[in-house]
């Protein structure tokens, strides 16, 4: 039996997916991210404000060790503590909105991780492979380790669900 979920936040109401896939599992091939969404927001991506209106969608859990700004976008909340972010406006003019997921790639991602599979996937997908490439220009300018080093970029990679911090 497929789980329904209804989703009723600032940005969509009366929307309904179902969960068909075990959470965490069953994922493309070509689709191995890092982090989970449980872990990025505890380390702080998106300056925390990202996720402070539709945390009723999603597991408690996500939320215990969580570092959120509800009031604004605070860079000094993410991991790497600078703005890696482009606004929401900037994405939906570069057509990489989807209507289902009016937030983005992350809030793709935490539906996807929880079992929901939908016809943008493969898109998503793709676009986070293609996020790569940041991993390797940290790889060839950096030390290993070295987290002052692009940080800029690590917190980047972070937003994508890659652990920048073991380049």
């Amino acid at each position: 039996m497929r789980k329904r979920i209804t989703v009723n936040d600032r940005m969509q109401k009366g929307y309904v997916y179902s969960l068909s896939e075990p959470e965490g599992n069953n994922f493309h091939p070509d689709f191995r991210p890092e982090l989970t969404p449980k872990q990025m927001l505890e380390l702080g991506v998106f300056g925390g404000k990202y996720m402070t209106d539709c945390r009723m969608e999603f597991p408690a859990s996500w939320f215990v060790r969580a570092k959120l700004s509800p009031a604004f976008h605070d860079p000094g909340m993410n991991c790497f503590g600078v703005n890696a972010s482009q606004p929401l406006s900037a994405w939906r003019a570069r057509g990489w909105i989807h209507p289902d997921d009016p937030r983005g790639w992350f809030q793709w991602y935490c539906r996807y991780y929880r079992g929901r599979r939908h016809v943008d996937d493969e898109r998503q997908i793709r676009r986070w492979q293609a996020f790569r490439r940041h991993a390797a220009q940290v790889r060839k300018h950096c030390r290993k380790g070295d987290l002052d080093c692009r940080r800029r970029q690590r917190q980047a990679l972070l937003n994508w669900a890659y652990d920048s911090r073991k380049i």
